[in-house]
């Protein structure tokens, strides 16, 4: 058995016997306000939209010289991150919440450029460390004994805690590419709460994308075969409330 098959059926052993075991207290869900923490691992990436001549080489903007030999491909490979955060939560009804996750993100992001008559690839990550304010609605079932299914989404706000800069004097393929400090995003996904006697536990899927352009004006060499950058993140959550 794989580590993945045994992961799943570890999971669907134990939904199997929480939703067949005495049902215990609703914690949370008795109260219409009620707060908990949460554990977020994620993986993002980039959707890169091209300038029109982004094959040609880059250019150092001073001289005017090729840096590079003509391009081939920019991609964006995911890259893992984590963030920690606080749960507000608000019964609106007894099958629809609203609440919001505030959190601290620490993640990086990467561009990769590959160029013609060279077998070196070129990889330049955006480290980032910001603060997320999501705004979500929650949609519950029925709970069957100690489980109960849900469905999510809202919009998101991102701040960068600090914000980057471009040195100078650094060798211009070297220079940062910036990601604008403030931006939104929309989330959506499902999840399911699993009670426990004192607290519940909820596992939680979700995807988001920012809703527009989260690429920064500024003018380094990397930066200028790219039209737009738009964020797409896949998380995984543990809430606990």
């Amino acid at each position: 058995m794989t580590f993945k098959k045994a992961i799943l059926f570890c999971t669907v052993l134990l939904l199997s016997q929480l939703a067949n075991a005495q049902a215990w207290g609703g914690g949370a869900d008795q109260n219409d306000l009620s707060f908990g923490f949460s554990f977020q691992y994620l993986m993002q990436d980039f959707k890169i939209v091209k300038q029109p001549d982004w094959c040609t080489p880059i250019r150092d903007p001073e001289t005017g010289k090729d840096l590079t030999t003509p391009l081939t491909s920019i991609t964006s490979r995911s890259t893992p991150g984590f963030t920690v955060g606080f749960i507000t939560r608000y019964r609106l009804t007894e099958h629809l919440e609203a609440r919001t996750t505030p959190a601290l993100v620490f993640a990086d992001r990467e561009l990769n450029y590959t160029f013609e008559k060279t077998s070196e690839d070129l990889n330049r990550q955006i480290q980032t460390t910001s603060i997320d304010v999501p705004l979500l609605l929650k949609l519950r079932s029925d709970r069957i004994n100690n489980i109960r299914a849900y469905i999510l989404g809202g919009v998101k706000y991102s701040m960068a805690v600090s914000k980057g800069k471009i040195d100078e004097n650094e060798f211009p393929l070297q220079q940062n590419i910036l990601n604008k400090r403030g931006f939104a995003s929309y989330e959506a996904g499902f999840g399911c709460d699993i009670y426990f006697e004192f607290f519940k536990m909820s596992p939680q899927i979700k995807v988001g994308n920012s809703f527009g352009n989260i690429l920064a004006g500024n003018n380094v060499p990397l930066a200028t075969p790219i039209s737009k950058l738009f964020l797409h993140s896949v998380m995984f959550s543990l809430h606990f409330e």
